[in-house]
């Protein structure tokens, strides 16, 4: 018997204007800002892109399962960082996204480090969503 999931936690967000070049906000007002679409030379000040926010999201989610598995195994890894790249690649069937996740674990043997990035992807809600449908490296720094 398999056991029915239970929702730990939702948000929601809405995006208004014209898309990526839009305005998008959480309907409980903590995330508030507007949008742009991916381009060169842009930088602080400018508005964020929907590329960004799915990096920042993922790296975060990741990185925590990252640390509960390193703590489970007994390791520290404090200082530890995940660095989460995210392209918008386009091919003859339209946009795509990629993603290259790597993992920086100081202190961490190379071949535990990257045995802990294979569990994390196998653990994390990011990586789930977009198993098969998202190309995706993992790398120890």
């Amino acid at each position: 018997m398999t056991a029915v999931p239970t929702t730990v936690y939702t948000t929601t967000a809405v995006s208004t204007g014209n898309g990526r070049n839009g305005h998008a906000r959480t309907t409980d007002g903590v995330l508030d800002l507007d949008l742009t679409s991916p381009r060169p030379g842009a930088g602080p000040g400018d508005p964020t892109n929907p590329e960004q926010l799915v990096a920042a999201g993922y790296s975060a989610c990741f990185h925590s399962a990252l640390k509960n598995l390193a703590t489970a195994a007994g390791l520290d890894v404090t200082g530890s960082s995940v660095r989460v790249e995210i392209g918008l690649v386009k091919s003859d069937s339209g946009f795509a996204l990629q993603a290259a996740i790597t993992g920086d674990l100081p202190g961490v043997d190379r071949e535990v480090a990257a045995d802990l990035l294979d569990q994390a992807h196998r653990r994390c809600p990011y990586s789930k969503a977009v198993r098969g449908n998202v190309d995706v490296s993992l790398n120890v720094a």
